[in-house]
């Protein structure tokens, strides 16, 4: 059954999931000022690497803690590692430090991106968590706006060091907020109790149940393009096209607002549609765009045509990811933490993936991220073919 949900409560998971986007795209365009500073051309990769490892790595562990302790004191506990590892990317002297002190603070992030989940799957279900994940998704919208186009102001006017202190101050704001504001959702007559070995049992019965594999396959794939576009486009724009880290910055915004505007038209498809229908034109319509992409990286048709048909991609992304959510996480209630820590791993594995793509296919141009992009599109809808109709009440206004 749904429980009552406050108007601030969205914005409030909204604020805590966007630390995820807070510490990964604040510092993209500080990629070439890191790789000077600490004399290694491969560091900002391994960071960026490494940071998605414990984002892998964390989560599995969050999802199983958040089951058994509730969900506040496994967060507060993550946002604290947080803090002090970003602290530790900002005093780092070299390539190994950095890759340490970010691998820790996505171990610690990783709670803010598993456990508002959890939350809300605690609260809603089906059409109503769909419209709930949406309202996050808006309140959290600001980040991926904001954090690159601040990342390019402390390179060029303070040091790209400043970056992972701001990070800093934001994990100490979420923080006080979810010490002061976040109920704990889960009563401790539904917390589990499961040795070492019924973890892995757990998350095999998960894994095995074709709703919940089908839907994450269609999100991590989802998430590989996502991070094919965010590992390729620096090096695309700023290295091929010859774009300055702020205009690099303010394209990214602009794709950050779509994303929202998308986002934003997705309570009302799924209302007048349903969720299943989305994802069925929209695995559609990724494969599309994506194969849009590869012509325009085939062609030399300069930065402006290839950064509208980004802009195009972006409803894949601000539809697919709340109603396949949605639809992964529906028939797991009574362990929504480790289902949507098991989500969260297969996204950011299928993320690290597609950047290892885009690594090794890299010739300077557009064409690597294009393929992966596609590649990954394919297997999406590869997969919504195979989902099973799943039935939801109709969401509450």
């Amino acid at each position: 059954m749904n429980r009552p949900i406050t108007p601030r409560l969205p914005f409030l998971l909204g604020g805590l999931i966007a630390v995820g986007p807070v510490a990964t795209d604040m510092y993209l365009p500080a990629f070439s000022a890191i790789a000077h500073d600490l004399h290694d051309q491969s560091a900002p990769q391994y960071s960026l690497a490494a940071y998605f490892a414990g984002l892998t790595l964390g989560q599995l562990t969050q999802g199983i803690l958040s089951d058994r302790l509730g969900r506040r004191a496994p967060l507060l506990a993550g946002f604290v590692i947080f803090i002090l590892a970003s602290i530790g990317c900002g005093l780092s002297w070299n390539g190994a430090s950095l890759y340490i002190c970010r691998f820790l603070s996505a171990l610690g992030a990783s709670a803010g991106v598993v456990i508002p989940r959890a939350v809300v799957r605690d609260l809603a279900d089906g059409p109503a968590a769909a419209k709930l994940l949406s309202k996050l998704m808006l309140a959290m919208g600001l980040a991926p706006i904001c954090a690159p186009m601040l990342g390019a102001v402390c390179v060029m006017f303070i040091s790209w060091r400043f970056i992972f202190f701001i990070c800093a101050i934001y994990g100490l704001a979420a923080l006080l907020a979810a010490w002061r504001y976040l109920p704990d959702t889960l009563p401790p007559q539904r917390r589990a109790r499961l040795r070492v070995g019924a973890v892995f049992t757990r998350y095999a019965e998960i894994f095995s149940e074709r709703g919940f594999l089908t839907h994450a396959i269609i999100i991590a794939c989802t998430a590989a393009s996502l991070f094919a576009y965010l590992g390729g486009t620096p090096q695309i724009f700023e290295g091929e096209f010859h774009w300055s880290s702020a205009q690099y910055a303010l394209l990214f915004g602009i794709n950050s607002i779509a994303y929202i505007g998308y986002n934003q038209l997705n309570p009302v498809l799924v209302n007048r549609f349903g969720i299943q229908p989305v994802i069925s034109v929209m695995t559609v319509w990724q494969v599309l765009c994506a194969l849009l992409l590869l012509a325009l990286a085939l062609s030399p048709r300069g930065a402006l045509p290839l950064a509208a048909a980004l802009i195009l991609y972006e409803a894949a992304f601000g539809l697919l990811f709340p109603c396949c959510m949605v639809g992964a996480l529906s028939r797991h209630q009574a362990h929504a933490g480790a289902a949507a820590a098991l989500l969260g791993t297969l996204q950011y594995a299928g993320g690290a993936v597609a950047g290892l793509g885009v690594g090794v296919l890299a010739d300077g141009t557009a064409r690597p991220m294009a393929l992966v992009m596609l590649g990954s599109a394919a297997l999406a809808a590869l997969a919504a073919l195979y989902r099973p109709r799943l039935s939801f009440q109709p969401a509450e206004s």
